[in-house]
């Protein structure tokens, strides 16, 4: 007999997100509670292939396997096996993503599998136990992928971007917490700093300045802004900040709606340094 289960979960995350959280198998020591360890092996754009270490079961076994993965992130399809297959004749895995809504995801795995003749188990127990732990996992990955939409993202916790000028950081993004309307951030300008003038084709800008003084240029007119002071950038209104105070500012902004795709949404019209 071949092996055969299919499971499915529905996580409360967007599609892209949880593709994002479920294939970065460096973080799967972290996601899974059954591994203790990845090593990753070779890595190109679209496959990857990794040794995985369990942790010890009952007996203080150590299981251990090198599998490789495969991606179409077009079809949300993802194709796995095993490449040193252990006590299996082989382990074959297809996890596919469905967007439900904007904000919950069905994520399936089915996995087809025949056990070697003197492996541990036999097929039949071994589909029994890969069924039973396969729910226990998805369970965890669900509650794990939604605990870090709920995430304190701080200042320091992500990279900065100085393309432009100044210190900029996203902070609550579809990246760091799987947001799907909007994206917030902020940034530092020392004295004399700027964020050189580009503009949004798709999304309002809400510039709230924490401290310090800046100058806003809209366009080609320049407005003030001190601080707990706030203002809107509307769509395709060309914008620059400058810091022309003697101390430093502190801005906050949100963007709203995403771009269709985040190369899209910034449009730069002005040469930076």
């Amino acid at each position: 007999m071949i092996g055969h289960v299919d499971n499915a979960v529905e996580i409360e995350a967007p599609i892209g997100f949880v593709w994002a959280q479920v294939n970065d198998v460096r973080d799967w020591p972290a996601l899974f509670t059954e591994y203790a360890k990845v090593e990753v092996l070779e890595e190109e754009e679209d496959s990857v292939v990794f040794s995985l270490t369990m942790h010890p079961d009952e007996q203080g076994k150590q299981w251990s396997w090198v599998s490789r993965r495969s991606w179409d992130r077009d079809a949300w399809t993802v194709r796995a096996r095993r490449v040193e297959t252990g006590p299996f004749e082989f382990m074959n895995i297809v996890w596919t993503f469905e967007e439900l809504a904007a904000d919950r995801t069905r994520m399936r795995w089915v996995q087809d599998f025949h056990m070697k003749h003197d492996a541990p188990a036999d097929t039949a127990t071994m589909t029994e136990h890969i069924n039973r732990n396969t729910r226990v996992q998805m369970k965890i990955i669900k509650d794990r992928v939604e605990g870090r939409r709920r995430a304190v993202v701080a200042f320091a916790d992500v990279p900065s971007n100085t393309r432009r000028g100044g210190d900029v950081r996203t902070l609550v993004s579809p990246a760091t917490v799987g947001s799907s309307s909007g994206f917030l951030g902020a940034v530092r300008l020392a004295p004399g700093e700027k964020v050189a003038e580009h503009y949004h084709p798709y999304s309002e800008e809400y510039l709230f300045l924490v401290s310090g003084e800046l100058r806003v240029d809209l366009d080609d007119e320049a407005v003030t802004l001190t601080a707990e002071q706030s203002l809107l950038v509307p769509r395709n209104v060309r914008h620059r900040l400058v810091n022309e105070g003697d101390g430093e500012a502190l801005a906050v902004f949100q963007l709203s709606p995403l771009a269709p795709r985040p190369d899209l949404g910034h449009v730069d019209t002005e040469v930076t340094a």
